[in-house]
């Protein structure tokens, strides 16, 4: 079927999985008039948005980053988990020179070894038995003093879990026969996404200098915690030891951009101590001052950004700033050149973010955005995130979610309206699972909130413009890797060579 080319949009609800219906599908449980219409009435496919569909390891859940970067590249892409745990099985991390090199001087000089990261296996920020390896690689270079920072979790894994995780990293210690929790931190202070410095400061003063509240231990640091994992004050573990002047520090989240923040403050406070320090990362991270890699990062390019760009088509992308990144950067291959066929919108609110309290966020300013910019006749497609299912489905907050789903529900109302009176057509697909599933068992068997990413397949929903016919049916069997294709083939373009992916019309 040839369609005739029209301009369109591109909308993605963040967090927007699907599943069957329960107490615990916020999604279902919300009353959603328009997205249930578009369903009915518009050709929809639920395509693979996790696991080894769009790159990342079997079975893993999807995220926003490999999410918006599958979309964008039109073929799965080896996301950095993956690449680190090869580089594990088959060596290459042991082998590393620069790793080497670094733990020699350390062991030479006697100094000591910093490992920074999140102590989960939520694997969409890193995974703690990557430690196994990094301590057992410290061990085999006779590192004799490693300290660990650790970072609780709390929304990639289920709340009040921390404990068990520092308690499985401290096996890990055991077993390689080295190794210490030095401090904990929160996620919310140590992965801050808000721009929050004060927040960042916390934990670098606590990591770099030891100070600040102290406990007796690693597991009584998150005892009682009012605020949940999420929000575990910077502590600092008695016996725990500041960074000295010579010693390394590697970063061992593998997904780079909730921990940029923490590491261009903590290097920024070590230089001004002054205290000359070796600074890694497990993966690639967009530091102000570059910090080497262990792994490299896949390559990106061919995807949407470059099509668009080659074909002289101009493109707009919006989105609140919790994910504003997203439709930009990620989207565009991790290439943040600047591009004369784009223009970028990021709306920003007047008061601080209180997701339960408000989780409406700022979809309404987000939506007026996307309706000006539909009308323009110079602009050839309209790129968005509405960012609400996901961002408050973080919050582990079920009531919350169900209206944040609602508030959603009516904003595509207004864009669909909008699209359709400027002859636009509408393509909508989630970027990963989430509030489809806000309770999970904790360690007990009891259910807990939830606020982490799932394993289920994303609606995607094609409205087509005015006078265009579309099949019946959309193709099954198809993953995010599609949607570009899908994108370019309603411009009236074909895919890109690099694309592997399949337009569903």
């Amino acid at each position: 079927m040839t369609l005739p080319s029209a301009p369109g949009v591109l909308l993605v609800l963040d967090g927007w999985g699907h599943a069957p219906t329960s107490p615990d599908n916020a999604i279902t449980r919300a009353d959603t008039p328009t997205l249930d219409a578009l369903a009915a009435k518009f050709p929809t496919a639920y395509v693979d948005a996790s696991g080894a569909a769009v790159g990342l390891l079997p079975g893993t859940v999807g995220n926003s980053e490999i999410g918006h970067m599958v979309i964008g590249a039109g073929r799965p892409l080896e996301y950095d988990s993956l690449l680190v745990q090869r580089a594990i099985d088959n060596g290459a991390l042991r082998g590393h020179p620069l790793l080497a090199e670094t733990l020699r001087r350390v062991t030479d000089d006697g100094k000591a070894l910093h490992l920074i990261g999140l102590a989960s296996d939520g694997q969409i920020h890193a995974h703690v038995e990557h430690l196994r390896e990094l301590l057992a690689i410290a061990a085999a270079h006779r590192v004799s003093r490693v300290w660990i920072h650790a970072i609780t979790d709390g929304r990639d894994v289920a709340d009040g879990t921390a404990a068990d995780y520092l308690r499985r990293v401290e096996a890990i210690t055991a077993e390689a026969g080295t190794g210490r929790i030095a401090t904990v931190s929160g996620r919310g202070y140590a992965l801050d996404k808000s721009g929050d410095l004060e927040l960042t400061r916390l934990v670098t003063e606590a990591i770099a200098d030891a100070t600040g509240p102290r406990a007796a231990s690693a597991e009584a640091a998150v005892v009682d915690a009012p605020r949940g994992d999420v929000w575990i004050e910077p502590t600092v573990v008695t016996g725990g030891a500041a960074i000295a002047d010579g010693d390394a520090v590697l970063f061992t989240n593998f997904r780079s951009d909730r921990i940029q923040q923490l590491a261009d403050g903590l290097l920024d406070h070590l230089a001004a101590g002054p205290r000359a320090v070796t600074a890694l990362s497990l993966a690639v991270y967009d530091t102000r001052a570059p910090i080497p890699p262990l792994v490299p990062r896949a390559d990106a390019s061919g995807g949407l950004a470059d099509e668009l760009e080659r074909h002289g088509l101009t493109s707009v992308r919006i989105a609140e700033k919790e994910k504003f990144e997203h439709v930009t950067y990620y989207i565009n291959g991790r290439d943040d050149r600047p591009r004369t066929t784009e223009e970028h919108i990021r709306v920003t609110g007047d008061v601080p973010p209180d997701y339960v309290a408000r989780p409406e966020m700022n979809l309404d300013k987000v939506t007026d955005a996307v309706v000006d910019a539909v009308a323009r006749p110079d602009v050839d497609l309209v790129v968005a995130n509405l960012a609400n299912i996901d961002v408050v489905g973080h919050t582990g907050h079920a009531e919350a979610t169900v209206r944040a789903t609602e508030f959603t529900d009516a904003a595509v109302d207004r864009i669909r309206v909008a699209a359709q009176a400027a002859g636009r057509w509408v393509l909508l697909v989630g970027d990963h699972g989430n509030a489809e599933v806000m309770a999970k068992p904790g360690p007990d068997g009891i259910p807990r909130p939830y606020g982490g990413h799932t394993t289920n397949p994303v609606p995607a929903i094609v409205v087509p413009a005015p006078g265009a016919v579309l099949p019946e049916e959309l193709p099954t069997g198809g993953t995010l890797a599609d949607i570009a294709p899908t994108v370019l083939s309603l411009l009236g373009r074909p895919a890109g060579p690099a694309m592997t992916g399949r337009s569903l019309v």
